[in-house]
């Protein structure tokens, strides 16, 4: 069953199922009034770090890693490219990639087959306090999950929060959702 998604802000494709949502856009005139997903081009990723500094890196490269950290029978991202680098800088968040970064909060369908990663426990908190309909079970004070929305909360996507230990954990919740 396909469902109507309204239009989201953020980055990427449009239709990808795997979404990730943080609280802040890259704060650049030209994502100011973004309003839907839009794909990202080659060379934008670091036009974006350059303007936007080392924060923005982190998010895109511990994105890039955690495509890498994937189960390879179940996700395709590390037949695009040979390294989660390279991968970052022509794939990642571009039309067709099957990525998306988004600015609101995840619009949710149980039957969708979307799964929806809020990154951090503070812009979770917000997204609760304002309605977003989750039944969270915390598996310990850093990750939860929503099995019947495909949502997976995780620490915020910068190095220190989400080490590659904690990468590995989030990869291996996200195969449960694609079994």
């Amino acid at each position: 069953m396909t469902f109507p998604t309204p239009p989201l802000p953020g980055f990427g494709d449009a239709t990808a199922t795997l979404r990730v949502y943080i609280a802040n856009r890259p704060p650049m005139t030209e994502y100011a009034a973004l309003a839907a997903v839009q794909p990202l081009h080659s060379g934008e990723i670091e036009l974006i770090n350059r303007a936007c500094g080392n924060g923005w890196r982190k998010v895109f490269n511990v994105y890039a890693k955690l495509l890498f950290a994937l189960d390879t029978q179940q996700f395709t991202f590390t037949q695009q490219a040979s390294s989660w680098q390279q991968y970052r800088d022509q794939h990642l968040l571009q039309a067709a990639s099957n990525t998306a970064l988004l600015f609101s909060a995840p619009v949710l369908h149980a039957d969708q087959k979307a799964i929806h990663i809020i990154a951090g426990r503070t812009h979770t908190k917000a997204l609760l306090d304002a309605g977003l309909p989750l039944q969270l079970n915390w598996l310990n004070h850093e990750f939860a999950i929503d099995q019947h929305h495909r949502v997976l909360v995780c620490p915020y996507f910068d190095y220190r929060q989400l080490n590659n230990e904690k990468l590995a954990q989030l990869a291996g919740l996200i195969t449960t959702f694609a079994t």
